[in-house]
């Protein structure tokens, strides 16, 4: 899988675990391993720009996905997956050190980034959480791959709760 990430903000961030972090989403959705994601960390101001032009709605936000080929995870096991460009995913390390403080667990700025790049992920391959059934579905598959992911890593302690909205 080829997985770029560029850290534009000007705040240090656990590049490697966004890396590995969306690697192991990507293998565990069965995407194929030729496929590519692009990851982008930014200002509050930047991505401020980027909701107001791509949502229409004022102030910064936590993550934006934006996808290329609209790939999805197989239908069957024996379903060869598709390969193709995934997208990017743009991360606010500012908004998610607010969310990862305000959070009902409270957590760092890394594990909310790495919380907030399975959910870009996520939506990337067609998962929302606009209707109450598929925000079930949506975040009950991000906590079991962040849940895996952290077990993988020998990570203790809870995982973050989903603060994505």
């Amino acid at each position: 899988m080829s997985i770029d990430v560029n850290n534009e903000s000007g705040t240090e961030v656990d590049e490697q675990a966004i890396l590995d972090i969306a690697r192991y989403a990507l293998t565990r959705m069965r995407i194929h391993p030729l496929s590519e994601l692009s990851v982008i960390v930014v200002d509050a101001d930047a991505m401020e720009q980027l909701h107001i032009q791509w949502m229409d709605l004022p102030g910064p936000t936590d993550v934006m996905s934006f996808p290329m080929d609209e790939l999805r995870p197989p239908a069957k096991d024996d379903e060869e997956p598709p390969q193709g460009l995934l997208g990017d995913i743009v991360l606010c390390p500012e908004v998610a050190e607010q969310q990862g403080k305000d959070a009902e667990t409270e957590h760092s700025m890394d594990e909310e980034l790495q919380l907030l790049t399975v959910h870009g992920v996520l939506h990337l391959l067609g998962y929302d959480h606009e209707e109450p059934d598929e925000k079930a579905e949506m975040f009950g598959l991000q906590a079991a791959i962040v849940d895996g992911w952290r077990a993988e890593k020998g990570l203790t302690g809870p995982s973050p709760a989903p603060t994505v909205s």
